[in-house]
């Protein structure tokens, strides 16, 4: 009886290094599935040079739409505050001979709402000096100058902005590009090696070629939502500067039917 006993606890004891071998296989199976980490560096460097060209012309695209869009904002918001600065002086009641002294004098660069007070004004006195003019044949003059200072305004305004919509609408298909001819290379290296291949050997080769369109769609959506935005700030504008132009028309008539 004792030596039974003494063969169960022996047996007791020698299960647990069993249960700890086991666990063991568990912990690296567990290990191995865990996912890896995506290097897209790693992805980058290992794609094809049809690839990587792609990736670096969506590089370039990417700079180029950023610094538009820093210089943009700069230039629009500085419009918006010289139209708004001007508009207050010129309400304010003073003398629009004070006005067009002050906007021509040397070394100021003029812009917006002043650059077409200034066309206007200077239209007018100059067509006003002439003999046998009437008040409509100055009017009309002025109005001709500021719709052409307010067209040249705009197209300052609307400079690269084209450009803008054009990186925004290319860029994922310019991704895509690359994503067929990285799916052509890793299909073409499969097909030559004449060996069976699984997913793991297809995976490496497809991330490659997905990442030139992720690329493009990151090129792409900043640009496009830039270019909303800016061409909405444009288009305010200029309702803005044809609404003075039309109020300072207004003036304007009301002068030249009192010289007449």
């Amino acid at each position: 009886m004792m030596s039974l006993l003494t063969a169960l606890q022996a047996t007791q004891v020698e299960a647990l290094p069993e249960d700890a071998a086991a666990a063991e296989p568990v912990a690296t199976a567990a290990n191995a599935a865990a996912p890896a980490s995506l290097d897209l560096l790693d992805l980058v460097l290992k794609a094809s040079i049809p690839v990587q060209f792609i990736m670096l012309l969506l590089v370039v695209a990417s700079i180029a739409s950023w610094v538009i869009i820093f210089r943009k904002r700069a230039v629009l918001r500085r419009a918006a505050r010289e139209a708004e600065q001007f508009e207050e002086r010129f309400w304010s009641g003073a003398e629009l001979s004070k006005l067009y002294s002050g906007a021509t004098e040397r070394g100021r660069t003029l812009g917006g709402s002043e650059a077409i007070f200034e066309a206007g004004f200077r239209e007018f006195n100059r067509v006003r000096t002439r003999r046998g003019v009437d008040g409509r044949a100055q009017l009309e003059a002025a109005q001709r100058a500021m719709r052409v200072t307010t067209s040249r305004e705009l197209d300052g305004l609307e400079h690269n902005l084209e450009l803008l919509a054009n990186i925004g609408s290319t860029a994922p298909y310019i991704g895509l590009v690359g994503t067929v001819f990285g799916i052509m290379v890793t299909m073409n290296s499969l097909l030559a090696s004449n060996q069976q291949v699984g997913i793991k050997d297809v995976a490496p080769g497809i991330s490659e070629a997905l990442l030139a369109t992720a690329i493009g769609l990151f090129v792409a959506i900043p640009a496009v939502w830039a270019y909303n935005r800016f061409a909405s700030g444009v288009e305010r504008l200029a309702v803005r500067y044809d609404a003075f132009a039309e109020e300072f028309s207004s003036i304007l008539q009301r002068q030249a039917h009192v010289d007449d």
